[in-house]
């Protein structure tokens, strides 16, 4: 029971991830990247401050044996964390200036590919059919972002970057997940990427008030539903399910963001472009999906029926 409403939780996330580069999108036309990363990732750490207060409240109230967790645990996964969101983050809102919310999703779903890719450093082996997948996602890339001449377009190369840090923080999310409570671990993270995103707004934009108040729409909607609900039940998603499962799930994040550019902002892609798309989704779900140890585990299901 536990592995489905980790599921749940996790494609919640993935609709709700899918949806926000719509507001992303949008965000640009009033402010840059930085400050609108800035703002979005305080207002969202603010908005679980009196959620951790209600849950702190209500463990206390009841009789049951608390779980206790290492503080520095939390600072330090917090921190990582928070670095890793604010680069992976910050490159993707910069990249969504020059390229399309659709294709941005898709790029961004490589990360998922990476993820088997930096456990080979971990010393964790890499299975045939992620190298199949890997195979396939260079293909996708290629017909997704190449144009002629070869090269590549400057928004999709810069959300590519951003691909690098959303595969560590899944592996960092993992790693302290288990260690420390997830809506605290999900608080320092945000607070962690949206000061660094503040030192950056003020360093290289130039942030106004009357910015702010014009973006307010996107910046409320991605602070409450994608900083504070959707990494919340990412975090607590991961909890009860494996990194491989729950990179599989969250790849559907893809789909839903091209859905949402073509409703909302009336975006289109090419058949090429397309077709791209299409062998980065098979390639996310190969490099996830093993038939023997889906056989193996059907096997021992049935024995146990029997």
């Amino acid at each position: 029971m536990e592995k489905v409403k980790g599921s749940i939780f996790l494609l919640l996330t993935a609709i709700i991830w899918g949806t926000s580069f719509v507001s992303q999108k949008l965000g640009m036309n009033y402010v840059e990247p930085f400050t609108f990363g800035a703002s979005r990732f305080l207002l969202g750490a603010v908005v679980l401050l009196p959620l951790i207060f209600l849950f702190n409240t209500a463990k206390e109230r009841k009789s049951e044996e608390k779980i206790e967790y290492d503080r520095k645990d939390l600072i330090t996964g917090g921190i990582l964390c928070g670095f890793a969101l604010f680069f992976g983050a910050s490159l993707q809102q910069w990249g969504l200036v020059y390229t399309t919310a659709g294709k941005a999703g898709f790029i961004t779903a490589l990360y998922i590919v990476l993820v088997p890719i930096i456990g080979l450093f971990m010393k964790k082996k890499v299975k045939a059919y992620t190298w199949l997948g890997v195979v396939l996602a260079v293909i996708g890339l290629y017909l997704l972002t190449i144009k002629e001449g070869f090269s590549m377009e400057i928004g999709d190369a810069i959300v590519l970057a951003g691909t690098l840090f959303w595969a560590l923080h899944i592996i960092i999310v993992d790693f302290y997940t288990a260690k420390t409570e997830s809506l605290k671990l999900s608080c320092m993270q945000f607070a962690t990427a949206g000061t660094l995103s503040l030192f950056a707004a003020f360093i290289f934009e130039k942030p106004t008030i009357r910015a702010l108040i014009d973006c307010a729409g996107p910046i409320v909607y991605t602070a409450v539903m994608v900083v504070g609900v959707a990494y919340t039940l990412q975090i607590i998603g991961q909890k009860y399910t494996s990194p491989t499962v729950a990179s599989l799930i969250m790849s559907l994040e893809a789909v839903f963001s091209a859905i949402c550019g073509a409703l909302f902002l009336n975006e289109s892609m090419t058949t090429r472009e397309i077709v791209g798309c299409v062998l980065v989704f098979i390639a996310v779900i190969l490099t996830q999906i093993y038939p023997r140890e889906i056989a193996k585990r059907q096997d021992t299901s049935s024995e146990k029926v029997k």
